[in-house]
């Protein structure tokens, strides 16, 4: 197990595995400024859908699309090991010891997996609507005798994960994984990360607070993904200003993780 491990380790901090895992954060933010690009379209009358199958679906339809999803689906998957490495890898013992650090962490491979399968998908000719699938996950779960707690479980759960963003932005929190440069440079990249972790906890925490409306309505149709949660806080007063605000937000969560590639601690 010991030889495992130390291979594992090995493995992950070799300079070639690194690159690609900084890569990853590169797409990344690649996918989020699409993103926020569809929800800006969204909020001022256009389609699209403004969520992770948009953006591949908008990075396909342009000249370096299939290199482009191909380098999605590469990078984040070994950000992903990367993420996974740090969880149960990781020297320093009191790390070891806080099973909250590698719940976050394995939670975030899950997510950078699920990305990378989505470009895997459009890269090879397929789509996918993760609006249409919450509905269909969301019905499927009503039909059972537990299913309306589990819905709202999920819901509470997205939600905490959306605050998580929030509070990360608004403590600063991100910047314990970043080396970052003095002066002006310094406090550009920390207030896009504010700006951009605030914005896509917001979206996020939309998204839970959907799966939680539909569970108590039993209306399976209430649920969504990060596309539903956009189109709804267009929907609110002053919708289209809010929308504005969350989708420059996400621009900016891209931006910033241009830096994160280049500062953060690996």
């Amino acid at each position: 197990m010991t030889t495992a491990k130390n291979a594992a380790r090995a493995a992950t901090e070799s300079p070639a595995f690194r690159t690609i895992a900084r890569i990853g954060y590169v797409v990344l933010g690649i996918v989020h400024i699409v993103i926020g690009f569809i929800a800006i379209s969204v909020a001022t009358g256009g389609v699209g859908e403004a969520d992770q199958g948009g953006a591949m679906e908008a990075i396909r339809s342009t000249p370096l699309g299939l290199f482009l999803l191909w380098a999605i689906a590469i990078g984040l998957a070994a950000l992903a090991v990367w993420q996974v490495t740090q969880a149960f890898l990781e020297r320093n013992p009191d790390t070891k010891k806080k099973w909250g650090y590698r719940v976050k962490y394995v939670g975030t491979a899950v997510a950078y997996l699920a990305i990378a399968f989505t470009a895997v998908v459009y890269a090879l000719g397929g789509s996918s609507d993760s609006s249409q699938s919450s509905q269909t996950m969301s019905a499927q779960l009503m039909s059972t005798p537990a299913g309306v707690f589990l819905l709202v479980l999920i819901g509470l759960i997205i939600f905490g994960v959306g605050a998580a963003f929030v509070v990360r932005g608004a403590r600063r929190s991100f910047e314990k994984h970043l080396d970052l440069p003095a002066g002006v440079a310094r406090k550009g990249i920390v207030t896009f990360g504010i700006v951009g972790y605030i914005a896509k906890g917001i979206a996020v925490a939309v998204a839970g607070v959907l799966f939680v409306v539909a569970a108590v309505t039993h209306d399976p149709q209430k649920a969504g993904g990060l596309d539903a949660a956009l189109h709804t806080l267009a929907e609110l007063p002053l919708g289209a200003v809010i929308l504005w605000v969350v989708a420059a937000g996400l621009i900016i969560y891209g931006v910033f993780c241009f830096a994160r590639a280049r500062y953060a601690r690996m």
